[in-house]
């Protein structure tokens, strides 16, 4: 049901041409000049599609039929690409949103052509995989605190260590101090604060998980160390269950009172209110491409470019920035399969980064993008390289 609903949202949004790059929202006007200047870059016209070219030769041999498992982060994205690119190359690509952990497992036991996560499989997920599998990065979105509290628009602010407590349990209320401190000018109710989780295994949760570990000791120490307190699977201390960014986000605007993580996309496509982030230059930061974007910058990416792109070091960087990987074996047997693949990974990272910014999400920049196709170059067929 939610996500029939989110995905009729999103189309909405898309053909409404409609955007999270505003001015700065601050529900009570009181912005310091500094935090107004840092969320500036919301409201200016950039250049949001960045024209790649499809420097990858499109291989001829295809298969007409692709299929794909995982993530529901890059959901409302993966929904354009597949549309578009049925209309452009005539592939059918069959993507299930059933969230990042089913796509390791799903790619991990070869029953799909690819699996998308927003975090980087662990070690010994790869060593439990019938080969080498390469992490080739598709979109940048942003995971943003979303609430449903009668009388308080979007724009609420919150900090690492404020967020960390609500989800340990340790505030309960949304007329906290903490709250209070970080919001002067918000009339926050003397209400209880529901939690909204995801219930399977995520990616999202682990983008929201590894700032939360970053920033919020009372976190970490709730949860009985960072070896627990980040991952795909938590055990909540506190909170009601959704699966998928869709469940979560149909939680949160079914239930006065209540507080939930979702991608940016998923917030806007429900008219949910989100809040701004302080990241680590102390800045309250407003989700948005730019933003978004702003949280790769500064950023040294390994050879498998496996890496965290949470609370990034740039004073416009909005702190809970993750990339959506999809995991490919990198040694492919079928050719039909493999051609097909090549092909939709490199219209992706070229032609189908100009569809991210219409459903909010950012483009790759341009060096992650290059090291992306690079990753699509390694793919080979009975040990021969396809990509040329």
């Amino acid at each position: 049901m939610f996500r029939k609903t989110i995905t009729a949202a999103v189309v909405a949004l898309t053909a409404a041409g409609l955007t999270a790059c505003g001015s700065t929202s601050d529900v009570g006007g009181g912005n310091t000049t500094q935090q107004a200047q840092a969320g500036q870059i919301c409201g200016q016209q950039g250049a949001d599609k960045p024209g790649y070219k499809r420097t990858i030769t499109k291989l001829d041999g295809g298969a007409s039929t692709l299929s794909g498992a995982g993530s529901t982060f890059v959901n409302p994205v993966m929904s354009v690409w597949t549309k578009d690119y049925s209309t452009s190359d005539g592939v059918q690509v069959a993507y299930q949103s059933i969230g990042s952990g089913g796509g390791v497992q799903q790619i991990s036991a070869g029953t799909v052509d690819f699996g998308a996560s927003d975090t980087p499989m662990k070690d010994d997920e790869i060593a439990k995989a019938k080969g080498p599998i390469l992490h080739i990065p598709l979109t940048l979105g942003a995971v943003i605190p979303t609430y449903n509290v009668k009388g308080v628009k979007t724009g609420l602010k919150f900090d690492g260590e404020t967020l960390g407590k609500i989800f340990a349990g340790k505030i309960t209320k949304w007329s906290d101090p903490a709250l209070k401190a970080l919001n002067p000018d918000v009339q926050l109710p003397d209400e209880a604060i529901a939690v909204a989780h995801r219930s399977d295994g995520s990616g999202t949760t682990a983008v929201w998980t590894d700032y939360l570990t970053k920033e919020s000791p009372t976190w970490v120490s709730t949860l009985g160390g960072s070896d627990k307190s980040f991952g795909k699977d938590i055990a909540w201390p506190v909170g009601i269950g959704g699966k998928g960014n869709e469940g979560v986000s149909g939680v949160v605007n079914q239930t006065e009172g209540s507080i939930g993580y979702v991608e940016l996309a998923y917030a806007l496509a429900q008219n949910l209110p989100y809040g701004q982030v302080k990241n680590k230059a102390g800045n309250f930061i407003q989700p948005c491409i730019a933003t978004i974007t702003k949280g790769t910058d500064g950023i040294s990416y390994p050879p498998d470019l496996r890496t965290s792109l949470t609370d990034g070091s740039d004073p416009n960087a909005f702190p809970i920035t993750g990339t959506v990987y999809a995991l490919v074996y990198q040694n492919q047997t079928e050719a039909a399969q493999a051609k097909a693949l090549v092909n939709f990974l490199s219209w992706t990272l070229s032609t189908g980064q100009d569809d991210a910014a219409t459903v909010n999400y950012a483009p790759l920049g341009k060096d992650l993008q290059q090291l992306a196709i690079g990753q699509v170059k390694k793919i080979t067929l009975n040990g021969t390289p396809l990509a040329s």
